[in-house]
């Protein structure tokens, strides 16, 4: 982050000489919990991402306050909506932060809730995200993309499993290739002809049962979804996705290696032995990465990665590290919400802040430059 770092010091002197100060006289006496409230909002801007709207005969209402307030509920990893309204009202700092002077002015809790909807309905958590990663990794060169997935409980009924009759393999000529529902999910992904929307639409949404091996060799079973996240060196995420629980992580290899290779420019793509397909492997070296992922056990016919590829390989447990901080700091284990659109859009709050978060701390505190709105 060489070339970002003049301008992540300048900012930081802005808000340490500038902003800190004349808060402090504004709102009173800020404690560490305000001060990373302030930079993430700082930096992000959000209130270029939802104007200020009106209706006929009503007050004017503002998105922009209660999107803060999700904001603040992330950073300061505040588990529920119940719990951020009773912190905002008996906590006059916070609250004048997000946009409100007085207490009797803060919504209720069906206020909040139908403003996430909102909220999650348009994407507007991922919006924010994406402009974050593109400006923060604008002409920058990443070394190395680690890609991983993890649980995500859910308080939702799994969905029953629909089994779908086997496509018959119709008759071909020599050399005639096959249609694309005779093919795997990979395969079709690997099409020069697959777009980006068409992968998406692919991978189930619902929530049901899935199940992973831990460290340890035991398998664990969790009804819920699943999180996809691609992350880069510095344990910055760069991009997710989120599907069912029953997914296999090398499904959504290959629409995520896309939109991350959409927003940043890297080197290696590092992925466990889950991810061992010769598809995956194809479209990572077709995007012009070096794809370093470790081997199945096969007996003496295992081949193990090279020195060098192991030495690069450790790098990946950056993406564990990442879940770990989500989950135990920015309520990615307290998912309260139902639904595949407002289950992502908590999830991508966490990871918003997170990001902000991580990239501060790659320079010592300073904070960086704020976001500009793509609409």
């Amino acid at each position: 982050m060489n070339s970002l770092l003049p301008v992540l010091q300048e900012f930081g002197t802005i808000l340490q000489q500038s902003l800190f100060p004349a808060l402090k006289l504004e709102v009173g006496e800020l404690t560490d919990d305000h001060q990373q409230v302030v930079r993430a909002l700082a930096w992000l801007q959000l209130d270029r991402f939802v104007p200020v709207q009106s209706g006929r005969g009503r007050r004017a209402r503002n998105r922009g306050k209660i999107l803060r307030a999700f904001v603040a509920k992330a950073v300061l990893g505040i588990p529920a909506t119940r719990d951020l309204i009773s912190r905002l009202k008996c906590d006059a700092v916070l609250r004048q932060l997000c946009g409100w002077q007085h207490a009797s002015r803060i919504p209720d809790e069906s206020t909040f809730s139908r403003e996430f909807g909102y909220f999650a309905k348009l994407e507007l958590p991922q919006q924010v995200h994406q402009a974050v990663i593109e400006q923060s990794y604008e002409n920058r060169l990443v070394g190395h993309i680690s890609r991983d997935a993890t649980a995500i409980e859910a308080r939702e009924k799994p969905q029953p499993k629909v089994k779908t009759p086997p496509v018959r393999a119709s008759r071909r000529k020599g050399g005639e290739p096959r249609r694309p529902e005779e093919m795997t999910r990979l395969e079709r992904q690997s099409l020069p002809e697959a777009s980006l929307s068409q992968m998406l639409a692919e991978l189930p949404q619902h929530c049901d049962k899935g199940c992973k091996t831990n460290s340890h060799g035991s398998t664990e079973w969790w009804v819920g979804y699943k999180l996809h996240v691609d992350v880069a060196d510095g344990e910055v995420p760069i991009s997710c996705l989120l599907t069912s629980a029953s997914l296999h992580d090398s499904q959504a290899a290959i629409p995520l290696a896309t939109i991350t290779a959409e927003r940043v420019t890297n080197l290696y793509d590092l992925m466990d032995r889950g991810y061992e397909s010769q598809h995956i492997e194809q479209y990572s070296r077709k995007l012009g990465h070096v794809p370093i992922i470790d081997r199945q056990k096969r007996g003496a016919q295992t081949r193990p990665l090279e020195p060098h590829e192991k030495v690069r390989f450790r790098e990946r447990t950056s993406a564990e590290r990442v879940y770990s901080r989500l989950k135990d700091e920015f309520g990615g284990r307290y998912v309260r919400v139902r639904g595949w659109a407002k289950v992502m859009a908590h999830l991508m709050f966490g990871v918003l802040a997170l990001t902000v978060d991580q990239i501060l701390r790659l320079h010592s505190g300073a904070p960086a430059t704020p976001v500009v709105s793509r609409t």
